[in-house]
């Protein structure tokens, strides 16, 4: 009898993360989430159950009435088939409705606003992305970030210090 083998695949009905763009919070100030479908082929789904993706580049941009994902890195297993030639940065097709594709395409056309790719996540089964209209943020905002997320940093030390 063969066992199964505890793999990190994910278990239907529960959502699971595969991969996380942290820098799209703190250069860009996000104004709406989306989720989207992703067209991806066999090796490029076992190769994100093993979590050899990079999504830090990662924009979507709007062609033809589509959505397409562009910098997102899924880098092959060397187990990958040798009748195939796995490209780890291919660009990859986004699933949205009309309705909301049209949408974004008018928000986009506002000066200033961009799609970004916040993460990717496993939903009953299927890959799905995370992507945000977003404004890109000025210097002078990171810094504000930044002094925030110190600030918040030593509040919690003081109130850890506090409590020994």
């Amino acid at each position: 009898m063969a066992t199964k083998s505890n793999k990190s695949a994910p278990v239907k009905g529960v959502d699971s993360r595969i991969a996380d763009n942290k820098k799209a919070f703190f250069n860009y100030a996000i104004e709406e989430r989306f989720e989207a479908g992703i067209v991806l082929e066999g090796w490029e789904v076992k190769a994100l159950r093993e979590g050899k993706v990079q999504l830090t580049d990662g924009y979507v941009v709007i062609r033809e009435g589509e959505l397409f994902l562009i910098g997102c890195q899924i880098n092959p297993l060397n187990t990958a088939s040798s009748h195939i030639s796995p490209d780890a940065v291919r660009t990859k097709k986004l699933l949205l409705h009309k309705d909301q594709i049209r949408r974004l395409i008018g928000k986009i056309e506002q000066k200033g606003y961009t799609l970004v790719a916040l993460n990717l996540h496993w939903k009953n089964g299927k890959v799905k992305c995370d992507m945000a209209l977003a404004k890109g943020k000025a210097e002078h905002d990171k810094r504000d970030t930044i002094k925030d997320r110190e600030g918040k940093r030593e509040v919690e030390r003081a109130m850890k210090s506090r409590q020994r």
